[in-house]
């Protein structure tokens, strides 16, 4: 028996991927240790959204070869896949497995050990010719994989589409996972009415651009504008989960703001297991900024998306994503941005300094910005999403909300049961008796600290 380790960079659908691979090695008898132990095989899942995450896939992966210089070091994901050549260079490497070979990564694993043992430092490392990285960017076919359990206890992530096609100017995803590709709807069906029997309560729709779903089945496909509304089947997906039986939640990954249509969001009203919690990527509350991003809406739009929201749903929670620092951001550009979120008041914002990026448009940009313009400007928004943050959740005092419990925390020196509102709001119950994966009815009482609310039973 083999002892593997692994470990993840990025994004909630690199997490299912690697589950999906942790699932067919235990399957087939490996032992699966911590990635901090001595192990015959490293496996890591990498990540290249920035040149940071580059840096950060290549660390791990010569920590593996540290840990047991005789081990196998396996390298999987989007970091191989945008960057084969540095990737296949790196001594520390010894088998490249790219993004749409993730499913056969067991058996390319398996192939590999039988042509050439690792334990021969004679054998020549590296991958089984190119097949193990294929040329994603003409890749049309969803690469299908069935989770039984998900890493999360009481919901369960269900990867439901890869790639996309929106080529925004900061970002190399599209390079790296290629364009979109959907999931079979009764395969999406098949694995979380599996995912239920096990007992998972919610599942989160995750993907690299979820709500293109369905466009590359449609004949007419995408336009230049890049405008799909009205082509996602996103909707029909999340009406035909909403019959399955048992399934308490539904909640989405993140949205394009284009796709909340009036008749999007009528649909969704009448869901009653849809979690009111949408992550509306916004990028920048300036339109020059948003141009030169190629964000193909406006400020307005936006905005226009957030109100359809707050007109069908009570104190629906919306998250966003907010670029500090674009090459060409003026301090005008940057106070527009500032001003129209004081006025969006959304629940949280995840505000990044802008990172260039090898290979995108926006890396040959000119004024390009300093770092510390980039920390200023960053501290300023953080601030401002402390204070909306807070403000949000402060309507929940005083009012019952049901409760998804998730584990055991200690929390203001006792043992607190924690867990999330429909609505995404983290909430702790004092005591000890776990209630996780129980759905309990509370009344929020305050804030038990900056990003925890305090609860009382009123039926669990």
């Amino acid at each position: 028996m083999k002892n593997v380790a692994f470990h993840n960079l990025g994004c909630k659908v690199n997490s299912y991927e690697m589950d999906y691979v942790r699932q067919i090695l235990q399957e087939k008898g490996y032992h699966i240790v911590p990635f901090e132990e001595k192990a015959d095989i490293y496996i890591i899942n990498t990540c290249t959204v920035t040149n940071i995450a580059d840096r950060k896939s290549r660390q791990m992966l010569h920590r593996a070869r540290a840990l047991n210089p005789q081990a196998l070091v396996v390298a999987m994901g989007c970091y191989v896949q945008a960057g084969q050549e540095e990737a296949l260079q790196d001594a520390c490497i010894d088998l490249a497995i790219g993004n749409n070979r993730k499913k056969d990564a067991v058996r390319i694993l398996e192939e590999y050990l039988e042509a050439a043992p690792y334990q021969d430092e004679s054998v020549s490392r590296k991958t089984l010719g190119g097949s193990t990285v294929i040329d994603i960017g003409h890749t049309h076919e969803y690469e299908e994989m069935q989770l039984k359990k998900s890493a999360e206890h009481t919901r369960a992530y269900v990867k439901i589409q890869d790639g996309c096609n929106q080529f925004c100017s900061y970002c190399v995803i599209p390079y790296a996972r290629g364009r979109v590709r959907s999931r079979l709807q009764e395969d999406v069906l098949r694995e979380i009415r599996g995912m239920v029997a096990a007992g998972y309560r919610e599942v989160v729709l995750t993907g690299i651009h979820i709500s293109s779903y369905g466009i590359d089945q449609t004949l007419e496909g995408q336009t230049s504008s890049g405008d799909y509304r009205g082509r996602s089947r996103l909707i029909e997906l999340v009406e035909a989960i909403q019959e399955v039986e048992g399934l308490e939640r539904i909640r989405l990954g993140s949205l394009e703001p284009r796709i909340v249509t009036e008749d999007f969001v009528a649909r969704l009203a009448v869901c009653d297991k849809l979690c009111p919690h949408f992550h509306l990527s916004l990028q920048s509350g300036c339109d020059a900024t948003l141009k030169r991003m190629n964000r193909h809406y406006t400020a307005g739009e936006y905005l226009q998306s957030v109100e359809r929201l707050r007109r069908a749903f009570t104190y629906p929670a919306i998250t966003t994503d907010v670029i500090v620092g674009f090459p060409g951001e003026t301090e005008e550009d940057f106070e527009t941005c500032r001003r129209f979120l004081e006025q969006a008041e959304l629940y949280e914002m995840h505000i990044f300094k802008y990172s260039r990026r090898r290979g995108t448009v926006a890396d040959r940009l000119p004024d390009q910005l300093t770092d510390a313009v980039k920390s200023r400007r960053s501290a300023l928004l953080q601030q401002l999403e402390k204070e909306q943050s807070r403000a949000f959740r402060s309507r929940y005092i005083g009012r019952e909300a049901e409760v998804l419990f998730e584990e055991t925390r200690e929390l203001g020196g006792g043992p607190c049961q924690v867990g999330y509102t429909r609505d995404y709001v983290r909430v702790a119950l004092p005591g000890a008796q776990p209630l996780q994966g129980r759905l309990g009815l509370v009344r929020i009482s305050g804030f038990f600290t900056d990003d925890v609310m305090l609860a009382q039973p009123l039926q669990l």
